[in-house]
């Protein structure tokens, strides 16, 4: 957000002057008009009383770079290469680009806007700026790509974990990627896979986004869900939630690089809102009742012919209606 000095003078809700807020910024009162008409743009409510000056309407949940890191354990944040981005094309492809130029540390891109984000099989993620949490973070495995398998479900119990931690309740998952609450999705976790550096090393690209304040998505075409909507009493904040979950997704990186998947997947199948549905898979062809998953992370379905496993990197679920 451009207007971001601006915003952060009039964050307290008073009435400031046009040349109060042109002396406190080094620039012109004409200037100050200009921002805070690019801010209105942008969604941000401002009023302004003649002869007064300009008074912020809406609440506003600014990124700040520092505030996050003080919600990263302490263990964790020397070692973070953190940019956090007015605006960006996608999360992902910025940590990419990182990786690219041989960053040191941990790479974690945070953005208050995607004009491109990404989620699973090239759908596109909505992004409006302000509103929500987009994040991505860079993780390195030892032993090949056969290690990563239940990986996304693990950074779904991490994720989940970070949000109850800070007041969220209800948090449920649906395989093999996806946030939700009782009321529609939330989030969801998008995995991309770099290759092998070295042998035996593969980098990987989670990105996450959670719906924190958004409360109008008219180009979504399924049930959605906020925090805010779904928890209007706790005063949300994105710093807090970034925070929360590049620390819970270290932990758990951690965890499942020592011991394997084995570890989440109880946490995992608590959360499973497709245990005992009726569910459909492979364009109609399979149908059974959710079951749960197996020691690698596949979807179980009960089924006429018995229990069949069901491989994330094939299909997808759905519940029949």
């Amino acid at each position: 957000m451009k207007s971001k000095a601006l915003i952060n003078l009039l964050s307290d809700g008073d009435v400031h002057s046009g040349e109060f807020l042109a002396a406190q910024l080094g620039v012109s009162r004409t200037a100050v008009w200009k921002q805070v008409r690019r801010a209105m743009d942008e969604g941000v409510k401002i009023e302004t009383i003649r002869g007064r000056g300009y008074q912020l309407l809406s609440s506003v949940d600014l990124l700040d770079r520092d505030a996050i890191l003080a919600d990263v354990d302490n263990g964790y944040r020397s070692a973070l290469s953190l940019v956090v981005l007015d605006e960006v094309d996608s999360t992902n492809a910025e940590v990419l680009r990182q990786v690219a130029d041989g960053v040191s540390g941990v790479p974690v891109a945070i953005a208050d806007c995607q004009t491109a984000g990404r989620g699973r099989r090239g759908r596109v993620w909505s992004s409006p700026r302000g509103q929500n949490l987009y994040l991505s973070i860079g993780l390195t495995f030892h032993g090949g790509f056969s290690v990563l398998d239940g990986l996304s479900l693990v950074l779904g119990v991490a994720v989940a974990n970070a949000l109850e931690t800070l007041g969220a309740s209800d948090i449920g998952l649906k395989w093999p990627n996806d946030i939700f609450l009782p009321s529609g999705k939330l989030g969801g976790i998008l995995i991309e896979l770099q290759g092998e550096l070295q042998e035996g090393v593969v980098q990987v690209i989670a990105g996450i986004g959670i719906n924190v304040h958004m409360a109008e998505a008219e180009e979504v075409d399924q049930p959605w869900s906020s925090l805010g909507n779904a928890s209007p009493g706790i005063d949300w904040s994105r710093n807090a939630i970034a925070g929360n979950i590049i620390t819970a997704v270290l932990d758990a990186a951690h965890q499942f690089s020592e011991n394997g998947f084995p570890d989440f997947h109880a946490p995992w199948q608590r959360r499973d809102i497709f245990a005992g549905m009726p569910l459909e898979a492979r364009n109609g062809e399979l149908h059974g009742t959710g079951e749960g998953i197996d020691e690698a992370g596949n979807y179980l379905l009960r089924t006429e012919q018995g229990v069949v496993p069901v491989r994330a990197g094939e299909i997808s679920l759905r519940v029949v209606q």
